[in-house]
């Protein structure tokens, strides 16, 4: 099955509730909540406040991806904001394995994200106890970038091995990912798509969500 994650970077910010709420309405499954520290990436965006206020107005499952240095440091805050899956990235700080355990002890979901220059392999460990894999298709921190078409081989061997395992980890991409290229996430074994200025910047997002999962079912995995 395939879920779309409306990345809140790309929305009006000046009017975020009501924008969560239009995302609730076009039949988003997920909402994508990309956390940034301006350390391990550039930028710098929100952290659990925001979050935590937003909870307040809508029932979609927040999908908190921590583009942090020291993620560890913070779980507890993400947790007590209302994130329903957190995901850390495989190159950040600390123990990844007891960073898992952790958000799992505490009835989270739990991803381990992978940019464009880190191998599958740093997943395999994991991932028996991933809930879902994140392959960026950017470079992670910045919006509005073209995706790479070369990371959607990784999605590939993973839902190969995930398949083996009779695992069901869910595989989400990010970055670059629109109406019009979502088929070749899904037929590469993606099944949670990311999209930010795709569908906020669209004047009619439910269409743009409803073509998408459109795209995803007419062009599968094809293994």
């Amino acid at each position: 099955m395939t879920f779309v994650s409306p990345s809140v970077l790309a929305c009006d910010f000046s009017h975020l509730a009501d924008e969560v709420l239009k995302m609730e309405a076009a039949g988003a499954d997920y909402l994508h909540l990309d956390v940034m520290d301006g350390h391990f990436v550039p930028n710098i965006s929100f952290g659990p406040g925001v979050i935590s206020s937003i909870r307040k107005v809508s029932r979609l499952l927040f999908d908190v991806h921590l583009m942090i240095s020291d993620p560890g440091k913070y779980l507890d805050s993400f947790i007590r904001a209302g994130a329903d899956i957190i995901t850390i990235h495989a190159e950040s700080n600390g123990d990844i394995g007891e960073m898992i355990d952790y958000i799992k002890e505490h009835d989270v979901r739990v991803g381990l994200a992978i940019s464009p220059g880190t191998s599958y392999d740093v997943v395999m460990p994991y991932l028996d106890k991933l809930d879902m894999v994140l392959v960026m298709t950017v470079e992670p921190g910045f919006g509005g970038q073209k995706m790479i078409p070369e990371t959607l081989d990784k999605c590939r061997v993973l839902r190969r091995e995930i398949t083996k395992r009779g695992l069901t980890t869910n595989i989400e991409v990010d970055g670059g990912i629109n109406a019009d290229n979502v088929w070749l996430c899904s037929s590469n074994g993606a099944n949670v798509i990311v999209a930010g200025s795709a569908i906020f910047g669209s004047n009619k997002p439910r269409a743009v969500i409803s073509k998408m999962k459109s795209e995803c079912e007419l062009h599968p995995f094809a293994g």
